[in-house]
Order: C-alpha cells, then structure tokens, then sequence
C-alpha cells in the first residue's frame, strides 16, 4: 500500500520535468569554484563574469573578509538561536543602529535574506481588508509577500504612473493602502518613476514600500539608493533593501520609523521563527555599509563601465530595451535560442546567463549582462567581442 502514492509522485515528477525540457525551460546548476570575482572558475573553465550582482565587487574585499574573520574569533561561527531567543548578539544591533544612519531613517531591522524581508514584511502590514498596488514587473519576493498577506492586489503597468493614479482612484475603499515598487527592475535595468510615486502617496494616503536590493550600494551620492538618487528619502514609508548585491554579503532589511520596526519585530512572523544571521556575515555587512558610504570612485568605476557597455551594445544593434542601470538585457525572444546563445558565450569564455519565463514575459527571453565595477577594460572589449559575434551568428543583430 505505500507504493502508489510514491508512483504517482514519481509520475507527476516526470511528466513534470519532461514538459519544461519540451518547452525549452529545464534549468540546471553550474558550480563556481573560486572567488566571486570578475574573473570565475565555472565548471572548471575560467571566464569573464557577466551574470553576477556583486555590482561594486566587495564579496572578495580584504575589509569585509577581515571583518568576518574577527566576528568569528569574537563570536563565533553561528548565532543559534532566533533573534527573540538568544541570537540577538551585539553585532544585530551595531549593524542596525549603522544601518539607519546609513539610510536617515529612525530605525532598522535586518533579516536573513531579501525575499524573507519582502514575504515577510508585506504579509505582516497588509491583510484581507487592505488594497495593494504593485508594479507588473516587480520581483518575486514582492509578488509572493502581496499573495500571502491576502490583501487584494492591483497590477499597474510598467513605471506607469497615469495607470497607477486611475487605478487608485477608481478603487474600491480599503482599510488601508500600499504602492509597492523595485527602485532598479532586475531583469528590464530600469529605474521606478519615485518622484511621481512619493506624489501619489501622499495624495491618496497610501504607504509607500520600495526595494532597493539592486540600488543599494549603486544609486545616490552616498549609495542609499533610488530614494537619495530622487531626493525623496523622506517621502517613502518603508525602505528595503538587501546586503546581498552590491555590498556583497548576505541578507535583507527595513528601515523607517521606529514604530514601524517595532511592529516587525511583534509581528513578522519570517523574522520571529528564523535562526539569526552569523556574526561573521553581521560583521562583513556593517564594513560594506562604510566602505559605500566613504568611497565615491566604487561608484564612478561602476558607471564608467556601464555608460561604455551599453552605448557599445546600441551602436552594434542589440536590443536592450529601456535599461538605464548596471543591469543591460540583450534581447533573444525565443527561450531555446537563448539557452544557446549563452552556451556560445560560454564556450567562448564568457559567462552570461539567459532568462527566460516564467521570469520574463513571453517573447522576451535575453541575456541579462550584469557590469561589475571590478570588469577591466580589456574583459569588457572581450565580452562586447564575443556577443558581437554571437549575435551576428544567431541573427539577432
């Protein structure tokens, strides 16, 4: 008797598995073995990095390396406990405390990854009787927070802000009210319009949210983000972000008002019933937050590269799209063709993967090109080279 259920798992699984092959979906793993770097080991073949978020290149920076070392001397290896239990150690608090001031916001929390914050955070504020506003493009974290806090969600098109007041207008009453954006859309390399957001906010009386895991570290005299890049950080109710790209370590936060923390900290269910972060991960975040803060050329070496890249892609007829960020999409269209593309590229010592749906739209699979600040020259000339190539091969230029 305990045959059949495990048959009929097996079957669904294959039949499963076999049907995302046929559609060209099948997604596997590939093992990097050396240091996240813009150069990579990559099953066992070295190649320039295209595919990574460690935009400012600090996931191998000696200061946040030395950090971490000292954290575990001091501390240990693991915090053992949840945050409300006994995992709270000193480092949660030092980096929280540097985290608002970081950001110019009462308070902050930090949690262990960015989609726990997103799920978390949202499910926790909003409910059944509550409305939400969410841009079509945003991440999956925000999609699967919005779903589990059961509020009824409207999609609005793409940055368009119009849509989004028609929509806010025309709404049924709600007890209460969240427009909910990414800063920089991680697959499009485009930026949220915040200026007319933070306008309707305040207009209509809704929390604004806005994730800024792919602007932190990246946009903003000082690196806060999209908010400082605007020059609407006050204008915006909840800000979030994560240590996991640009400042090159691990985990996701909130900052705003102390009440708002405070309420997380009673009620957010992800934050409540999770094993708190390791020292030395603690430790690396707080250094990464100071190095953004004092060291402007991060950035500058960054946008120099990007502004290069992308004119180049342009000028030899790639398509991609709107993108205004580190972030370049080539668009492929055909998600089959697209896998082989980055096969190509991979052959040819290049590692840029493609994206394909549910991720993007239909139609619309593509290379997603990631610059890194830490690219030299001759690897940027060598990539653009390669994708020409490419692209003239595969027809897509």
């Amino acid at each position: 008797m305990g045959t059949l259920p495990t048959l009929v798992m097996e079957t669904f699984l294959h039949h499963t598995l076999k049907e995302t092959r046929q559609q060209g979906l099948y997604r596997t793993l590939r093992h990097l073995q050396s240091v996240p770097d813009s150069r990579v080991i990559v099953d066992g073949h070295q190649v320039i990095q295209f595919s990574s978020n460690n935009y400012l290149g600090l996931a191998n920076h000696p200061a946040l390396k030395q950090a971490a070392k000292a954290a575990i001397e001091q501390y240990g290896v693991g915090s053992a406990a949840s945050r409300l239990i006994t995992g709270n150690i000193t480092l949660y608090d030092q980096l929280e405390d540097r985290l608002a001031r970081f950001k110019g916001t009462e308070a902050a929390i930090v949690f262990p990854t960015g989609y726990q914050t997103n799920i978390g955070t949202i499910a926790s504020l909003m409910g059944p009787e509550d409305l939400i506003f969410s841009d079509a493009l945003n991440h999956a974290s925000i999609i699967d927070g919005c779903r589990l806090s059961e509020a009824r969600v409207l999609v609005y098109p793409h940055r368009d802000v119009e849509a989004l007041e028609n929509m806010i207008r025309t709404a049924a009453p709600a007890l209460k009210k969240l427009i909910i954006t990414d800063g920089v859309f991680s697959m499009d390399g485009t930026l949220a319009p915040l200026p007319g957001l933070t306008f309707l906010a305040k207009k209509y009386d809704c929390w604004l949210m806005v994730d800024e895991a792919h602007a932190t570290g990246v946009y903003g005299t000082h690196g806060r983000g999209t908010a400082e890049h605007f020059s609407v950080e006050g204008e915006v109710d909840i800000h979030m972000g994560t240590f996991s790209k640009a400042l090159g370590s691990l985990g996701g936060y909130v900052a705003g008002s102390r009440r708002l923390i405070d309420f997380l900290i009673n009620k957010c269910r992800n934050l409540i019933y999770t094993t708190g972060l390791p020292p030395a991960v603690l430790a690396a975040n707080q250094a990464a937050i100071d190095l953004v803060e004092k060291d402007g050329e991060l950035r500058k070496g960054l946008w120099d590269r990007v502004h290069f890249f992308r004119s180049r892609l342009i000028s030899l007829g790639f398509n991609t799209l709107q993108s205004e960020t580190q972030i370049i999409p080539v668009v492929t269209g055909d998600p089959e063709l697209t896998m082989e593309f980055s096969r190509y590229l991979f052959e040819q010592g290049i590692l840029a993967h493609g994206i394909r749906p549910p991720t993007v739209p239909q139609g619309l699979s593509r290379i997603r090109i990631a610059i890194m600040a830490t690219h030299a020259w001759e690897d940027l000339a060598r990539g653009l080279e390669v994708l020409e190539k490419a692209g003239t091969q595969f027809k897509i230029i």
